[in-house]
């Protein structure tokens, strides 16, 4: 096993029925790690809208027909 992950204690308000359903979702003991992933996957998501803001900006928005051309090339889900 490999060092600790260095963490910080942090407080957070948040309303009842979402506490509520966390703890239900992630249980009790289990809090910290369900929002840091939360956490994870929102910065990740923050970080991909930068991205294509600055690619926006240097290179302007993408077109209509460039929108349509690559999702031809991407399969249905």
């Amino acid at each position: 096993m490999g060092e600790p992950a260095h963490t910080d204690k942090l407080s957070v308000t948040i309303p009842t029925d979402l506490a509520d359903e966390l703890r239900s979702r992630a249980g009790r003991g289990n809090v910290s790690a369900y929002v840091t992933q939360a956490l994870v996957r929102q910065l990740e998501h923050d970080r991909l809208g930068d991205l294509l803001a600055e690619l926006a900006e240097v290179h302007g928005p993408v077109t209509d027909d460039e929108l349509a051309r690559a999702r031809a090339e991407w399969p249905e889900r």
